[in-house]
């Protein structure tokens, strides 16, 4: 026997939990739901985050940062367990009222200065160690037009796509057909961007490549959602030769580590406070 069709209310109204793996911290308010301090190290930066796609970003840059020799960007990762809902501690909050990963605290300046939502966190560093993006009008823009694509982009990957492929308790045919279908499209759009140059600001590479990497490079890779075959990844060899190439950066390979608290033990850092604590 079928279920009979879903009919919006009137006035939604939040009622019961909306299942999936996410379920416990889902809600329809902001502001935080206890009080906590957040630790404070010893470096100028501190960073609270997780080893997501879009946590991995920022570590990844301030990796290659620090390997260019810019001292300045050594920094404190605080781990931030979004599954137990520590994003919603007040002092989290303070920072990015929004609740999300990555968050950041500038502290080589008075007063210190937040910096959330992990494409601007991006721009601000790259901008503040004069690196990683270009300083000429036209592959400036370039940089940026590809940065902004892929904060757009994301949510269809990561909020459509990823949830209703892996996360969401039912597999619903029609979200995960649409879903998949711009995610496929996104890809061509990479995938037609790198048959003309080899990063996405044409031979630079840049803030705009550490953003897209990790959602896209590593989905081709089979590393986010397992859907690699699912998508047919393998047609999409401009995107593969890319993803290898960036994969292969020795900064990319410490970055994944920091906030990391899954897979094998040699991969995780949950705190990084200084080099050592890669290896």
């Amino acid at each position: 026997m079928s279920k009979a069709p879903y009919v919006p209310p009137r006035v939604w109204k939040h009622n019961a939990p909306s299942g999936g793996q996410f379920a416990n911290i889902n809600r329809p308010t902001a502001g935080p739901t206890h009080e906590k301090v957040l630790p404070v190290g010893e470096h100028p930066l501190q960073l609270y985050s997780l080893a997501t796609p879009n946590g991995v970003k920022v570590t990844i840059l301030l990796e290659e940062l620090l390997a260019l020799g810019h001292t300045g960007a050594e920094y404190d990762a605080w781990l931030i367990r979004i599954n137990e809902g520590d994003q919603f501690s007040s002092g989290f909050v303070q920072i990015n009222p929004n609740s999300k990963i990555p968050a950041l605290l500038d502290r080589s300046v008075e007063p210190p200065i937040r910096v959330f939502e992990s494409g601007s966190i991006l721009l601000y560093l790259a901008e503040k160690f004069g690196a990683f993006l270009p300083t000429d009008p036209a592959g400036r823009t370039e940089t940026l037009n590809w940065l902004f694509w892929q904060m757009g982009a994301a949510p269809y990957l990561g909020g459509g796509f990823g949830h209703f492929y892996a996360y969401a308790p039912d597999k619903l045919e029609y979200p995960i057909n649409r879903f998949t279908m711009e995610t496929k499209r996104q890809l061509d759009v990479l995938d037609r961007r790198l048959g003309e140059s080899q990063y996405l600001a044409a031979d630079s590479y840049t803030i705009a490549d550490i953003a897209v990497w990790p959602w896209y490079g590593q989905l081709v890779r089979d590393n986010v959602y397992s859907a690699a075959e699912f998508l047919a990844a393998h047609e999409y060899t401009h995107v593969q030769r890319w993803a290898e190439e960036i994969a292969n950066r020795p900064a990319v390979i410490r970055g994944q580590r920091v906030n990391r608290t899954w897979g094998d033990e040699a991969s995780q850092v949950p705190e990084r406070h200084r080099a050592g604590d890669l290896g």
